[in-house]
């Protein structure tokens, strides 16, 4: 049976939509397929498979796999890449709570909720307060950490190209620190208004852009007063524009961008 699909990326950072809202897919998306469709040599390629779904308390549901296979709870360039499809206003289902999406001049804006700092909500394995971590691997020392939806440790440097994060990367991601893994960021603040950072996306690796990353880096930033509510990340992929707004919610605003549509046969997956 063939299943059709929409290849989509929000800066670079690539997903396989699958749109099971009116017709179920065949069979279920275990992480041996999720991880089959992902590869980028015998698969269709990307970095997370997007999943949508009937929600009885959203428009619709959205469900991430990345591309190890492994479902995780958040994705902002994925919301807005789905933000995109919905073709107007929607309101999206996710592990991580309800995400709002509307067009904007910036491209797509995302209401991403509430950050967590909490030890336990991040999560850590033991109590350490969360606005600087007292731990360090190398020369990578004393992050924030914040949840988003989903686990990231936020390290800010003087020059974050000249960080060895791939090699780093996967130690931090898979330290016993953080038992549900984490995603890993560095960032160096240009000035008040402007962050670089580069992402290491748990279950990922490398990426060209991470919209929850950019989200926790923000809101990292802006907890140490380094920056101002408003602020625009510059990742590889391009630039997203994050607020911290009065009312404790993210905005996290940028262009999405749909690449083509297929089809693929199950079976070769399955």
């Amino acid at each position: 049976m063939r299943v059709d699909f929409t290849k989509m990326h929000g800066l670079g950072n690539d997903f396989v939509v699958l749109d099971a809202r009116s017709k179920p897919l065949p069979g279920p998306i275990t992480p041996r397929v999720a991880a089959a469709l992902a590869h980028r040599h015998t698969g269709i390629g990307c970095d997370q498979l997007i999943l949508l779904e009937p929600s009885a308390t959203a428009d619709f549901a959205m469900r991430i796999f990345n591309a190890d296979g492994g479902e995780v709870e958040a994705c902002g360039n994925a919301t807005r890449a789905v933000g995109l499809l919905a073709g107007g206003p929607a309101r999206i289902a996710t592990v991580a709570g309800i995400l709002e999406t509307q067009a904007s001049p910036g491209g797509i804006s995302v209401d991403m909720g509430e950050p967590r700092f909490e030890w336990d909500a991040i999560p850590l394995a033991y109590a350490l307060d969360t606005l600087s971590l007292p731990v360090g691997w190398e020369t990578l020392e004393t992050p924030a950490a914040v949840n988003v939806g989903n686990p990231h440790a936020v390290f800010f440097v003087p020059d974050c190209d000249a960080v060895d994060l791939e090699r780093l990367g996967p130690l931090i991601e898979h330290d016993p620190l953080f038992p549900a893994r984490v995603n890993v960021n560095v960032a160096t603040v240009i000035d008040a208004r402007h962050i670089r950072l580069r992402v290491w996306e748990r279950g990922v690796g490398l990426t060209l852009a991470c919209g929850t990353g950019a989200c926790a880096t923000a809101i990292a930033a802006m907890r140490r007063k380094l920056v101002e509510r408003e602020v625009e990340v510059q990742l590889p992929g391009g630039a997203l524009t994050i607020g911290w707004g009065a009312d404790n919610r993210i905005a996290m605003t940028g262009p999405a961008t749909e690449s083509f549509r297929g089809s693929f046969e199950w079976a070769d997956f399955a």
